[in-house]
């Protein structure tokens, strides 16, 4: 999760200083979408997240282990991961910039090679990570939309993260997933709230 940095959900709006929201021209359309815009469909509600049950897909709820709230949920689906992270963001601009350079920092201290490309969704981020006792590598990517005062963060890894034609299902299940801001007020970057599953 990033930092915090703006104290309101609505600033004062300067035309020159706000940044470009980040999204595909169908977002709107083919996802991911808001709530207001979704179909009527069987989903799994996570709270700030409904997600589309697909045969054979395991979804995993990641918890902070100090505060044991829910941080992100992991969908895991032939072979190929991904992560979600639902942010609250102004109304009038974009996070997955500022975000995107956050990330990459952080990557690049952790000793990670990261470089930025332009993916089906736009701007995304490709690292290589070394993890585990073997010091192997994992490659991952992470993409992120902007929408109506929010933006959705994924984590693709597994296949995906290396093959197109994989990555090409894993950006479906991003783009399937459903953002429940609510209409609260909430600082920029915060995480909108999730919760166990009603029913799978």
């Amino acid at each position: 999760m990033t930092d915090t940095t703006d104290s309101a959900d609505e600033q004062p709006i300067d035309e020159e200083a706000l940044v470009e929201k980040t999204a595909p021209e169908d977002r709107a359309v083919a996802g991911p979408l808001d709530e207001a815009e979704a179909p009527v469909r069987p989903y799994v509600d996570l709270g700030g997240l409904r997600i589309v049950p697909r045969p054979g897909m395991q979804m995993r709820l990641e918890v902070e282990e100090k505060t044991k709230r829910i941080v992100a949920v992991t969908l895991e689906h032939e072979g190929s991961t991904v992560q979600l992270q639902p942010f609250a963001a102004p109304r009038s601009e974009g996070i997955w910039l500022p975000v995107r350079e956050v990330l990459r920092g952080q990557l690049e201290r952790q000793g990670a090679a990261v470089e930025e490309a332009e993916g089906p969704l736009g701007p995304e981020l490709r690292a290589r990570l070394t993890v585990g006792p073997d010091g192997a590598p994992r490659a991952v990517r992470i993409i992120g939309v902007d929408g109506p005062r929010w933006m959705l963060q994924g984590l693709i890894g597994g296949k995906a993260a290396l093959d197109d034609d994989e990555a090409a299902k894993a950006f479906e299940l991003f783009r399937s997933t459903v953002v429940c801001r609510g209409a609260q007020p909430m600082p920029p970057r915060e995480l909108i709230p999730l919760s166990a599953p009603k029913a799978v």
